[in-house]
């Protein structure tokens, strides 16, 4: 798959001509795999609840999702503004608590 274009100063992708926000690229890449791994099986997830009409799984998968794009760089606070210590703090965070919810799930 190729490489997304990027905006000049990094901080988004461009995709069918929407402006996106960047994964972090300070993640290194065995964690942001990683991460990228437990986006998918949530948003999967989100798939699987609404073909279910489960709306309380629905709402878990969600928001796992967004810890995940959290934890990316691509929601909250700006990786850009943040400190190398904050973005680790992030990201690792982030990890650490989707994957405790994987471990849970079995």
């Amino acid at each position: 798959m190729a490489e997304p274009e990027h905006t000049s100063d990094g901080h988004f992708v461009i995709i069918n001509g929407r402006r996106w926000r960047a994964t972090d690229p300070e993640i290194p890449p065995e964690p942001a795999a990683r991460l990228r791994a437990l986006l998918m099986a949530a948003r999967r997830d989100v798939g699987a609840a609404l073909r279910a009409q489960d709306a309380e799984a629905e709402r878990d998968a969600r928001g796992r999702v967004h810890l995940a794009k959290t934890a990316l760089g691509e929601r909250g606070d700006p990786w850009w503004d943040q400190t190398t210590s904050q973005r680790r703090q992030r990201w690792q965070s982030g990890l650490d608590a989707l994957e405790h919810h994987d471990t849970r799930r079995g």
